[in-house]
């Protein structure tokens, strides 16, 4: 039986269908009819190089000058923290401050002063974000002072364990105020790109 189809399908000639005359003109007219060619607009792109141009230079000009030109806090190497007053300048009453009375309050006293000093340094202050490092800066100078006065009752009445522990608390609260603020500055910053993302949608 296999051999039969083939014996049948080795002389079939498969009719292809003519088309009549004028046939393929008329489908293209029906083509273009439901489906017209969009008219190519020949927009130069000269002008929207230039455009492009300027507004890359522009963007650059503002970005160097904001990076180059904005005032950032002083870092000038002094330490921003006081940790003893020249109260006195005659050599005979030395400044008492707790790092003086045992290596461990030392070690404390040091880490919470450099741990500030680093805070403080690494802070960027902005226009945007100025009000609100003022305001912390403000605080940091309150307790600052408070310092000075705990130290300086350190040294007219001696060490006491109250003294100690508020000169300690001190420096901890300064410390713990410097990372709140950098949550602050973080969570205004994501704020900020969050709404300039919305923007853009």
């Amino acid at each position: 039986m296999a051999q039969d189809i083939k014996n049948l399908l080795k002389d079939y000639q498969p009719k292809s269908p003519k088309l009549s005359k004028g046939h393929e003109a008329r489908f293209e007219a029906l083509l273009d009819k439901e489906l017209p060619k969009e008219k190519q607009s020949k927009v130069s792109f000269f002008w929207l190089k230039i455009a492009a141009s300027v507004v890359i230079f522009f963007g650059l000009g503002y970005a160097g000058f904001q990076y180059f030109y904005e005032k950032p806090i002083d870092t000038t190497g002094e330490d921003i923290v006081n940790v003893s007053e020249e109260k006195n300048n005659t050599p005979e009453t030395p400044v008492l401050t707790i790092g003086d009375l045992s290596p461990d309050l030392k070690k404390v006293e040091d880490f919470y002063v450099t741990g500030i000093n680093m805070q403080l340094a690494s802070l960027e202050k902005t226009p945007e974000n100025k009000e609100l490092v003022d305001g912390y800066l403000l605080r940091l100078e309150e307790l600052d002072k408070a310092y000075l006065s705990l130290n300086k009752e350190l040294n007219e009445v001696g060490p006491t364990e109250a003294t100690i522990n508020a000169l300690i608390d001190n420096l901890q609260l300064r410390l713990e105020l410097l990372f709140k603020l950098k949550n602050k500055l973080k969570e205004l910053k994501n704020l900020d790109n969050e709404n300039y993302n919305n923007l853009q949608a």
